[in-house]
């Protein structure tokens, strides 16, 4: 990971405070080509009611129409939080490339416990477990930490 990644994966976490800021979830990603150009940026916009209004999701779903095959295998998605399940499969079948996260699956699941919040009703998973092949990096400590105090805020324990 160099500088490059940490200044995508900052502009994610600044998304993913976006999100919280508008009353929703925390999660911000960004779609960068092999160029270093930023494609598309989303953060959640569940809080209508649509639990599937997931930025990673919304990014595979652009990326099928606006980028072709080789592009989206040489882009690569910076977000505030592991893929779920549901953005894994995407992120697979849409053939994007790498995966750079500042908080782990693993991470939001042992905060979430710590604050009584009840589980999702989807288990949360490695991307990995979804996409075997997938190239990913992260958790990053100091990122990670900022995306615990966003979640903190939205379950009222900060």
């Amino acid at each position: 990971m160099d500088e490059s990644d940490l200044r995508y994966l900052r502009r994610a976490v600044d998304l993913a405070a976006r999100a919280l800021a508008a009353g929703d979830e925390p999660f911000g990603s960004v779609l960068v080509g092999s160029d270093g150009t930023v494609l598309l940026e989303d953060h959640n916009h569940v809080a209508g009611g649509d639990r599937t209004r997931h930025p990673e999701f919304a990014i595979a779903r652009w990326s099928t129409t606006h980028m072709s095959p080789r592009e989206r295998a040489a882009a690569t998605v910076y977000t505030s939080g592991e893929h779920c399940p549901m953005c894994a499969a995407a992120h697979g079948w849409a053939g994007l490339g790498r995966i750079v996260y500042a908080s782990s699956s693993a991470q939001l699941v042992s905060w979430l416990d710590a604050w009584g919040v009840p589980p999702a009703p989807v288990r949360a998973l490695p991307v990995r477990e979804v996409v075997p092949g997938a190239v990913v990096d992260g958790p990053v400590d100091a990122l990670a930490e900022e995306v615990r105090a966003l979640h903190a805020r939205f379950h009222g324990r900060s």
